[in-house]
C-alpha cells in the first residue's frame, strides 16, 4: 500500500485517510481513491455516487443521515476549509451519541470516512469551499434524517463558533469568531436532539 495512509479514529467505523502527494515546482499529484489500496487496509466499501457541493463561511450542513439507505461517505475539501463530524447513531454500539471530527482543507488533503449508522455534517471556516464525497448508497428523497447540529448532550466543540443554545438547532445568535453569523438551512434548524432521533 503506497498511496494512502489509513488511521483508525476513536470511534469505530471512522477513518481519517492521507493520501501520498507528490509534488515538485510544477504542483502536485495524488490518487484521491484506489480500491485495492482500500482493500489493503482493510476496507471494502463499494461507492455508487459521487457528489459535490460548494458553501460560504458560516454555513453549516447538518446533521444528516439516511434512515432506510443508510450511506457511507468518504469526504474530502478541494478548496478552503471545513470542520467535519459524524456522530455515532449505531442502537448497539459503545459510543453511541458520541462525536468525532476532523478539519478537512485543500492544503492538508485528507479524506474522512463515516461508516454507514452515523450523523454527518460540516462547518465552513474559510471565505467558501468547494466539498466532495462519495457515496455507498444512492440518495433516497423521503429517506432523509437528522440530528441537531448543537444539542448539549452530544457536545460537540465547532471551532471558531461561539453562542448559547436556545433550546432547539436554530442558527440565531451564533457567529463566527469574526463575527460571520452561522448559516443553516430551515430544514437543518428543525431537527430534534439525539434523545428523539433515529437508531440505527
Amino acid at each position: 500500500m503506497g498511496q494512502i495512509k489509513v488511521t483508525a479514529c476513536p470511534i469505530e467505523g471512522l477513518y481519517v485517510i492521507e493520501p501520498a502527494v507528490h509534488g515538485d515546482e510544477r504542483g502536485y499529484f495524488m490518487e484521491t481513491y484506489s480500491l485495492r489500496d482500500m482493500q489493503e487496509a482493510g476496507l471494502d466499501m463499494v461507492f455508487v455516487q459521487d457528489n459535490q457541493s460548494m458553501s460560504r463561511k458560516g454555513v453549516l450542513r447538518g446533521l444528516h443521515f439516511q434512515k432506510e439507505h443508510p450511506q457511507g461517505k468518504l469526504v474530502r475539501v478541494i478548496k478552503g476549509r471545513v470542520f467535519d463530524v459524524a456522530v455515532d447513531l449505531r442502537a448497539g454500539s459503545s459510543t453511541y451519541g458520541k462525536w468525532y471530527g476532523v478539519e478537512l482543507t485543500e492544503e492538508n488533503k485528507k479524506q474522512f470516512y463515516i461508516s454507514e449508522g452515523f450523523a454527518h455534517g460540516f462547518l465552513v471556516l474559510s471565505e467558501t469551499a468547494e466539498f466532495c464525497y462519495k457515496c455507498t448508497d444512492f440518495y433516497h428523497p423521503g429517506d432523509e434524517g437528522g440530528l441537531a447540529w448543537n444539542d448539549p448532550a452530544i457536545g460537540i466543540q465547532w471551532p471558531e463558533l461561539t453562542g448559547s443554545y436556545p433550546g432547539s438547532a436554530n442558527a440565531a445568535g451564533y457567529t463566527l469568531s469574526d463575527g460571520t453569523p452561522l448559516s443553516l438551512s430551515e430544514k437543518d434548524q428543525a431537527w430534534a436532539c439525539l434523545a428523539d432521533t433515529f437508531r440505527f
